[in-house]
């Protein structure tokens, strides 16, 4: 799996640290605590030199419906504590006209995931990158949001998209396990 950092929804690439104490914020991290926010990252869809999404064209082909697709990589790195829980939305944007982003709408809502299993290695939302509604134009900017029930004192995520992810299934403590306790394979 290739993490790009022009494809990175938290953080910046650089990976330097913010804050400090027992539990600093990396700057490849993203850290919901309340409410509803939005990824650190917007990623810019459009091309230089080719004529705006607005005026269609100009966005990059992510491969929405294509084999391999794009995919969502959004994953527990630091255990949250002293919430409810947390649901990951894809939302998109067109251009505006003058090149920054139009109104985001959601795309997609992952699972609502319980504060017990906001655990280090959990994946919050494992899926291809979702096609736009049929009645929303093709987005240029992309973001993550995240709804939080409750205030998280701790946690945090790293979210990218990705063109392949090591998607061997976790056991419920997410460490790679493949399959479970008791079943045998005839060889």
């Amino acid at each position: 799996m290739i993490l790009d950092g022009l494809l990175q929804f938290s953080g910046t690439s650089r990976g330097g640290t913010v804050g400090g104490g027992t539990n600093p914020v990396t700057a490849t991290n993203d850290a919901p605590t309340t409410g509803t926010q939005v990824s650190t990252n917007i990623i810019d869809l459009g091309i230089l030199g080719i004529p705006l999404s607005a005026a269609g064209g100009g966005a990059r082909d992510i491969g929405i419906g294509d084999d391999p697709a794009m995919k969502l990589l959004v994953q527990v790195v630091v255990a949250f504590a002293s919430g409810t829980s947390l649901q990951i939305n894809v939302q998109g944007a067109p251009d505006n006209g003058a090149g920054a982003p139009g109104t985001f709408v959601i795309f997609a809502s992952g699972p609502v995931v319980a504060e017990a299993s906001l655990i280090v290695g959990a994946r919050l939302f494992d899926v291809d990158m979702p096609r736009p509604a049929l009645d929303f134009p093709l987005p240029r900017f992309l973001q993550l949001g995240y709804v939080n029930v409750g205030t998280h004192t701790l946690g945090q995520i790293q979210a990218y998209l990705v063109l392949d992810r090591h998607d061997l299934p976790e056991q419920a403590n997410a460490t790679l396990g493949g399959y479970p306790p008791g079943i045998a394979i005839a060889n």
